[in-house]
């Protein structure tokens, strides 16, 4: 299998770059050390604006000019969708529960949310108070998620501590979704957007954005 093809990789304006989003023109990325979201220069990555959100922002995604960040709250790690609106901040009155109160990565097809659960290797597709629609069971942990033309591209791996990450594919217009490992990712990746023609990730644990071809 080959291997991602890396176009950039830049030092992340803050530690741990856990998720990220595009909207159209801006990058947004969410930090799993400092809870702030930020958003981006995609050029050269410098901050246009920041806020904190309610918990570990573990997963984002664009929605219609606004964000949806999937949350680790409270001591006892309850996941939920935050409503996060640029220029403004987070609107304490939404909240999404996530399927089994677990999940981690977000994307939107332009009707609904989906959310990833890492370890039972699902992605859930749900409704707007957050009820399960359909479930789709892939091989692999999922650590990245983005839609793409309808079609979901995945970061994936079976042993998070190597460097064995894929970028998975998943065509859910069929009855039986189309599952396919596209390239390797040679580092631990977290999180993944998609900018109209390139990917995006983070190498977390270096710091470090990554944009990449395929």
């Amino acid at each position: 299998m080959n291997p991602i093809r890396e176009l950039r990789r830049l030092a992340s304006p803050a530690p741990k770059p856990q998720s990220l989003a595009w909207d159209g023109s801006t990058l947004w990325m969410g930090s799993r050390e400092t809870w702030q979201i930020h958003a981006l220069n995609p050029a050269d990555l410098s901050v246009r604006w920041q806020t904190k959100a309610p918990g570990t922002p573990y997963g984002m995604v664009a929605v219609n000019g606004e964000l949806r960040v999937l949350c680790s709250e409270t001591a006892e790690d309850h996941r939920i969708i935050r409503r996060c609106v640029p220029q403004q901040g987070f609107d304490a009155s939404f909240a999404v529960p996530c399927p089994d109160d677990t999940g981690s990565q977000l994307s939107y097809d332009g009707t609904a949310l989906t959310v990833s659960q890492w370890y039972p290797k699902k992605l859930i597709t749900i409704d707007t108070t957050g009820r399960a629609t359909r479930t789709i069971h892939v091989p692999h942990g999922i650590c990245g998620q983005v839609n793409v033309g309808g079609l979901i591209y995945l970061v994936t791996t079976d042993a998070e501590d190597t460097t064995d990450y894929w970028l998975t594919r998943v065509d859910p217009r069929p009855a039986k979704p189309e599952i396919t490992d596209i390239a390797h990712i040679p580092f631990q990746a977290r999180a993944l957007a998609h900018d109209g023609q390139n990917f995006w990730t983070n190498h977390r644990e270096q710091n470090q954005i990554v944009s990449f071809a395929i």
